[in-house]
């Protein structure tokens, strides 16, 4: 596969569990998150010829990591918070570091990350539009998406609204909210303890993730009913244009992913400085036979343009998921 420096903190999480056994690593799965779980599969399965040397020197890291970690139980609570900012972003570590370090529990909602979209949407779809606001808030950005996907027309932009406007929540309030998710998927659990949720970054997470039809029709929505706050939430939101910020190896990558005719598409509408930040990242030649296709191609519909940025856009998102790029200057996770 190539020098251990160069595999990414999930390729090397999906090592170490290959190389621990079946049941080892399975007894370390039940503690990831339903996302974890997810990627580190997909990453196995992608696995190919792993030699002895790589699997070494992976073990070998992973052991002088566990040997410079304190385990005297002084500044853990530390640690802990440095290490999940570190590895999953400030965003994201939030409600993990008030979960693990103040003991809360949230098994009712917790269960819904594991299941199917469409049957989340069936469970939620009668609901309050601020019940359902909660419930997307609290799952990961892109399973929120799919959900909405699922969603009627009619809730779905208030929905989306109220997660914007969301901020805390009071425990109770959550913790009746588990109750009843537990009642209804026959779970069990204890308390929930988290009072921070959703807000205008939540919003524009799981926006993004939306089909481009969708996302518009969405964001038309909330900027009748609010302008300022669909700006607030534009803002946050991750666009084409933010692809000038990934660094040269991670639009390489990118460029291995994407159709020709897909990115003719999507370049046809980006600024000068995008275009030649792909251009810098193909060969001469292949950049020299894409100006011409640009040329060529002539005129385009608007809506083309944006299904094509939208699809390079969920590329890059999966790439990202996969540990191979960095966004918005995202870390890598795991070990």
């Amino acid at each position: 596969m190539g020098d251990n420096a160069e595999l990414s903190g999930v390729e090397r999480s999906a090592i170490l569990l290959l190389s621990l056994g079946e049941d080892d690593a399975a007894e370390v799965m039940r503690y990831l998150s339903p996302k974890e779980v997810q990627k580190l599969g997909i990453t196995m399965a992608a696995l190919q010829r792993v030699s002895r040397e790589e699997a070494e020197l992976v073990l070998r890291d992973f052991r002088e990591r566990l040997e410079r970690m304190t385990a005297l139980g002084v500044g853990t609570d530390q640690y802990i918070r440095n290490m999940l900012t570190k590895a999953l972003g400030q965003d994201k570590a939030n409600n993990l570091i008030e979960r693990i370090l103040h003991g809360g529990e949230a098994s009712g909602l917790e269960n819904l990350k594991w299941m199917d979209a469409r049957a989340v949407a069936e469970l939620i779809r009668l609901e309050h539009p601020q019940v359902v606001a909660m419930v997307l808030a609290y799952m990961e950005p892109d399973q929120a998406a799919e959900v909405v996907q699922f969603l009627p027309e009619r809730l779905r932009k208030e929905a989306l609204l109220r997660v914007a406007t969301l901020e805390s929540v009071q425990p109770g309030a959550l913790r009746e909210l588990n109750e009843i998710f537990e009642q209804q998927l026959s779970g069990s659990g204890d308390r929930v303890h988290v009072s921070s949720l959703g807000g205008i970054k939540a919003a524009a997470d799981i926006i993004n993730k939306l089909e481009g039809a969708t996302s518009t029709r969405i964001m038309d929505g909330i900027k009748d009913q609010d302008g300022d706050l669909a700006q607030k939430i534009q803002d946050q939101m991750f666009v084409f244009d933010d692809l000038i910020g990934v660094d040269d190896r991670g639009i390489q990558a990118l460029l291995r992913d994407i159709p020709s005719e897909t990115l003719i598409f999507a370049l046809k509408g980006a600024n000068g400085d995008l275009r030649d930040k792909f251009f810098k990242n193909m060969s001469k030649r292949a950049a020299e036979m894409l100006r011409d296709d640009l040329e060529a191609k002539g005129p385009v519909r608007v809506s083309e343009v944006e299904g094509a940025q939208k699809e390079i856009l969920a590329i890059a998102m999966r790439l990202e998921a996969a540990g191979q790029i960095a966004l918005g200057g995202s870390g890598e996770a795991m070990i």
